[in-house]
Formats: C-alpha cells, sequence, structure tokens
C-alpha cells in the first residue's frame, strides 16, 4: 500500500513517504516556519523524488495530537483535502503514540513529553509487551510538577518539552530521568506512517470528512468565545 503520512504536531514537522513497511523518503524540518508555508512543498518535493504522482496514493495518514492548535488544524485540513480529492482511506494516529513507536523494544517505560503552553504538558506513558508499545495512561494536559509526581523508577522522556523540564525530572526521578538522544526525540512522520500503516491494514480508518484533532484542552480561540459568553 502506497501511503502518505503527515505529521504536523509541533515546530518539528514534515511529510513521509512508505510503500508498505518500507519507508521510501521522509522530509522534516524544525525550524519557526509555519507548516501552512511547507507542508505541501514537503509532499510535492516526496512524490517527485520517489516518482509517483498524487494519483498513486493508497491512504493517507495523519498524526492528529495533542500538539500545536495551529499545527494540527493545517495538518489535518491538508489531510482531509488529499483524501477526499482522491477518494482514499485516512488513519489517525495520536501523536503521543507516534513518539512512544519511535523507541520499541525500551527495557524502561518510555514518557512522551509535549509542551502544551500555559504551564502545562501533554504526556502519556508507555511500555513495550513484546510486539507493540501500550498505553498505560490517557492522554493527559497537566502540569510539570503534576507529571513528575505521577513518575517513579527509570524513564526514558522524548518529545519537545523533556529538555526544557530536565532539571526538575532529575530532581524528582534522579539518574531513573532517561533523556532520548535528539535525533529519536521530535515526532517523526515515518512513525506516523508506520503506526497508520497497520491502522489502514486492520480497516481501522476514520470518514475524512469528520476527521478532528486531538486537543486535550480548548484553544484560546474558544476560551475567550466560552468568556465572552459569560460576560453577556
Amino acid at each position: 500500500m502506497r501511503i502518505l503520512a503527515v505529521e504536523t504536531s509541533t515546530l518539528a514537522g514534515g511529510a513521509a513517504l512508505l510503500d508498505g513497511e518500507r519507508l521510501l523518503g521522509e522530509y522534516t524540518l524544525n525550524i519557526r516556519v509555519t507548516h501552512s508555508e511547507r507542508l505541501m512543498a514537503a509532499v510535492d518535493r516526496l512524490l517527485q523524488d520517489c516518482g509517483w504522482d498524487l494519483a498513486a496514493l493508497e491512504g493517507i495518514t495523519v498524526a492528529t495530537g495533542p500538539g500545536s492548535f495551529t499545527g494540527l488544524r493545517i495538518g489535518v485540513s491538508a489531510v482531509k483535502g488529499l483524501a477526499l480529492a482522491l477518494g482514499i482511506p485516512v488513519a489517525a494516529v495520536p501523536t503521543l503514540d507516534a513518539l512512544a513507536a519511535t523507541l520499541p523494544f525500551a527495557a524502561h517505560p518510555v514518557c512522551p513529553v509535549l509542551d502544551a503552553k500555559k504551564g502545562e504538558v501533554y504526556a502519556c506513558l508507555y511500555h513495550w509487551d513484546g510486539t507493540a508499545m501500550v498505553r498505560d495512561w490517557e492522554y493527559l494536559a497537566l502540569t510539570p510538577e503534576a507529571l513528575s509526581q505521577r513518575l517513579s523508577g527509570p524513564v526514558i522522556f522524548l518529545g519537545d518539552a523533556p529538555a526544557t523540564l530536565r532539571g526538575l525530572l532529575e530532581a524528582r526521578l534522579g539518574d531513573n530521568a532517561r533523556f532520548a538522544p535528539a535525533g529519536r526525540r521530535l515526532p517523526s512522520p515515518a512513525s506516523v506512517g508506520a503506526l497508520g500503516h497497520a491502522l489502514l491494514l486492520a480497516g481501522r480508518t476514520v470518514d475524512a470528512a469528520a476527521l478532528t484533532p486531538l486537543y486535550l484542552r480548548p484553544s484560546e480561540a474558544e476560551l475567550r468565545r466560552r468568556r465572552a459568553l459569560l460576560v453577556h
């Protein structure tokens, strides 16, 4: 199955092309350029380099969050448009699942942590069960202090938040706080593609028209709207 994978959950993001389990190409960029400026250019470049056109695609998979509200909206909107235009299925992959899947076979629990702004992080905890990374918690939006209090024993951290939280995590866990290397720390379009490929093969698809991001909490715009309604 020829698959396009899209990841726009954080500042780092991009796209990947897979032919079944084979990764043909991946484009990622970790700079302050909005995904609206670079996503479709990345997709076009990947298709050109792999000798495919859009009509060759048989499925699309996308990271649905949690993560950046703006980035997720851009990624989900692009995937919805492509899927509806091409008439191909879509698989939705939670961003934290895709992050954890970049560290299979881990001997210790893996905790992806993403910056949620406003003094909070998005996080979850996973373990390797012999075949896949299995989620131990619900997806959470919580303060770094609350996260640290939920953890004990050796834990491997990855995501865009651990670098800024390193002191707090080390104070709580000491040498049991382990940090993934920089090259394995951020969301990967290829990982989204691998998980999405399994979902597509299993028929666990979503209606492209109904595809929505996983936000975990209201956006700032929604909070302003609610406050305005309360005032009036």
